[in-house]
């Protein structure tokens, strides 16, 4: 046999099976068999396309586009999934996948089934304004007060019960020893809120989840015909679902087993929503034979990003083991920048941000500055105004519209002009100090009848004898805090005035444990509204230190100073709602936000700030163990990502707090991305002061 002959007998090597335009692992993650599938899409791998074209692929395979469901957890992805599924598998039948979110797809399913869960075939879904009416009512049937439970309060209750699959029969039983007595409160208010509910005919939000679950545990004819309805489920976002969504999505799929997932557990960073990266992680322990798909092409940032991003997130033991690599081209290392505090962070970054647009290097839209929490935004917000440039807040309110900032600022208002009739409206109660809602009125219409202020109205009253014994104390109280104005410290160089004397007042109404109590089986939410004070008066102590400069040392009297504070303060608001009002159309302003909210973008140039312990990792984390550092290094890692071609990390070397400069450590994760994991030492975690305080009132 000649040469040639051999060779021909020989096998040839099997043609690479492939989908033109897609890599190796994304055409394996699209050609895989029915089945339960895991696509690990890391960030920026091109994971929607790789859903889509699974779709078509099913499609030109013999599968029926109408028994294909896809879910995400946006109405905006699900529009584009379902334009982009459109496109690709063009115009060949007249049926369509469907494709569409959790709730949405609950909706349909509870259509179908309402008369089995005692629900009119024509339930309304309410509002959120609709909700909170219902909760008002409810409340004022069981005679509650707002000073102890307010509407939306009940309604964030109500919602984390049913997150939980806790029905409003269930809620008091559910409750821990140690709840106080409004949770016992908003148990009953939520058994009033569902009988209103059903007799309205209507459900809310959360109920479209909570009905769904009810209805496949208890009816397995009714689960099997849902179920009957696809041969395909693909579940996008797969590390966001929560316990109830999870149980929902596997019913579903339980039958037919052909269940493609995709998802990244590097970047679960809703465990605070109740997402569980147990789904994501214990995926092949659940669905045995799943096939894993690991996508690793990184089409976003450069290599030198990526390879900062690697470094972070191997940190973390509890993964599904992956490594990202970039296609682009090479690019500039992550920069560090170290200020010397808040104050200069915001000038350098903000700085370095004006540079880049003034030179055209960049379009705003591809810019963003990332923080970890609400509070950092004021000085970057300041800063952002100073310099004219236009900026969208996302994901945060805007510093200057928060509820405590408001508090904070009618107190100012308060201490240096008592008949200010709307700063004393909005705090005559705030905290509660018996000073009723009908108190109000009557002084309001009092003052009115007099042409006097409110202020001089509850004095006269209270001087006649006309007020109640709680109203009474309540104005006596407001008068004790008036005369704090008389208390100021001197002046001493390089000092604060003003800000001893806020936090004096604070204390003396109790402010922060009105929000610990608002906020009691929420620390977090009651941390982030004492830390937006605490920011109120860093300003303060800011602005008094500015007007010293400029009086070259010159003593300035605490009320001019708190009134020249008020007046910058509230100026800065109005000027920037009228210099930008024509001039902030979407995609021509730089991104103000906050980590969470950046998930699933990106941007060309990107700040993350305040790179510190404590900050991020946030503080809390560093008291609650091993996996709460690990979402924060998870939401680090995420931050990293949203960066394609510059990232800057910035950190202060001191931050103020209630006017005294405190050091700063630096984030354990500047360490890891750098490659300098081993020279990070790791301090005792002390437990923030809300805990300490708790502790100290239950001891006593």
């Amino acid at each position: 046999m000649n040469a040639s002959a051999e060779s021909s007998a020989l096998p040839r090597p099997a043609p690479r099976v492939g989908v033109p335009g897609l890599n190796a692992a994304q055409s394996e993650a699209v050609l895989a068999p029915p089945g339960p599938l895991l696509v690990l899409a890391g960030a920026g791998t091109g994971k929607t396309r790789v859903v889509i074209t699974r779709i078509a692929h099913l499609v030109r395979k013999g599968a029926r586009p109408s028994r294909i469901l896809a879910v995400t957890f946006t109405n905006k992805a699900a529009r584009e999934m379902q334009s982009r599924a459109a496109a690709l598998m063009g115009r060949k039948t007249d049926e369509k996948p469907e494709i569409s979110t959790i709730h949405s797809l609950c909706v349909r399913i509870l259509r179908r089934h309402a008369a089995k869960l005692g629900l009119p075939a024509q339930f309304a879904i309410v509002d959120r304004g609709e909700q909170e009416a219902t909760a008002r009512t409810v409340l004022k049937e069981l005679k509650v007060p707002e000073a102890v439970l307010r509407p939306g309060d009940l309604l964030d209750r109500i919602s984390r019960w049913k997150s939980r699959a806790v029905r409003a029969d269930a809620a008091i039983d559910s409750l821990s020893g140690d709840a106080d007595d409004s949770w016992t409160l908003a148990a009953a208010g939520y058994r009033r809120y569902q009988q209103a509910m059903k007799t309205a005919g209507a459900v809310d939000f959360d109920d479209l989840l909570l009905y769904a679950d009810e209805l496949f545990l208890a009816d397995e004819t009714a689960r099997q015909a849902e179920a009957g309805r696809f041969d395909h489920l693909l579940i996008d976002e797969y590390q966001d679902t929560s316990g109830i969504q999870e149980r929902i999505l596997s019913a579903l799929a339980r039958d037919h087993r052909s269940l493609c997932v995709v998802g990244d557990d590097d970047q679960s960073i809703y465990a605070w929503r109740g997402a569980e990266i147990s789904h994501i992680l214990e995926f092949a322990k659940r669905w045995p034979g799943a096939k894993i798909v690991k996508l690793e092409e990184n089409y976003r940032s450069t290599p030198e990003i990526i390879r900062a991003a690697n470094l972070l997130i191997e940190q973390n033991a509890r993964r599904h083991g992956k490594t990202l690599v970039s296609t682009a081209n090479a690019g500039v290392p992550p920069a560090i920048v170290q200020a010397q505090d808040e104050l200069d962070e915001a000038r350098r970054v903000v700085g370095d941000l004006e540079g880049l647009l003034r030179e055209r290097q960049v379009e705003p839209s591809e810019t963003a500055i990332l923080v970890r929490t609400g509070e950092q935004t004021r000085v970057f917000e300041q800063e952002l105004r100073r310099r004219n440039i236009p900026y969208e807040l996302v994901g945060s309110r805007s510093f200057f519209d928060r509820r405590e900032v408001k508090d904070v600022m009618a107190y100012l208002r308060f201490l240096v002009e008592p008949d200010d009739d709307l700063a004393l409206s909005r705090i005559a109660n705030v905290p509660p100090r018996g000073i009723s809602s009908q108190a109000v009125q009557t002084a309001r219409a009092a003052a009115t009848e007099a042409g006097t202020s409110m202020w001089r109205a509850f004095l006269e009253a209270k001087a006649a004898g006309r007020l109640s014994g709680a109203a009474t104390g309540g104005v006596a109280a407001l008068e004790r805090l008036l005369a704090l104005k008389h208390t100021a410290p001197p002046q001493q160089p390089g000092g604060s005035r003003a800000a001893p004397v806020l936090r004096t007042l604070l204390d003396t109404v109790g402010y922060r444990q009105f929000l610990e109590k608002d906020y009691d089986e929420d620390p977090a939410e009651a941390e982030t509204r004492w830390a937006c004070v605490d920011e109120m008066a860093n300003a303060l102590e800011q602005h008094e230190r500015a007007r010293a400069a400029e009086a070259a040392g010159a003593t300035a009297e605490l009320g001019g100073l708190i009134r020249g504070f008020l007046d910058d303060f509230v100026l800065q608001v109005e000027e920037q709602d009228d210099r930008f009002k024509d001039e902030k159309p979407k995609g021509r302003v730089t991104r103000l936000m906050t980590l969470h909210s950046a998930k699933g973008l990106e941007f060309d140039c990107v700040w993350m700030v305040g790179m510190e312990e404590g900050y991020l990792p946030h503080h809390r984390s560093l008291n609650d163990g091993l996996q709460a550092i690990d979402e924060e290094r998870r939401l680090c890692y995420v931050g990293v990502t949203r960066a394609k071609r510059r990232l800057v990390l910035s950190l202060c070397l001191t931050r103020t707090k209630w006017g005294k400069s405190k050091p700063s450590r630096p984030s354990r994760f500047l360490y890891e991305l750098t490659g300098q994991a081993e020279k990070f030492t790791e301090q005792p975690a002390q437990p923030p002061e809300r805990e300490k305080a708790i502790k100290g009132r239950r001891k006593r």
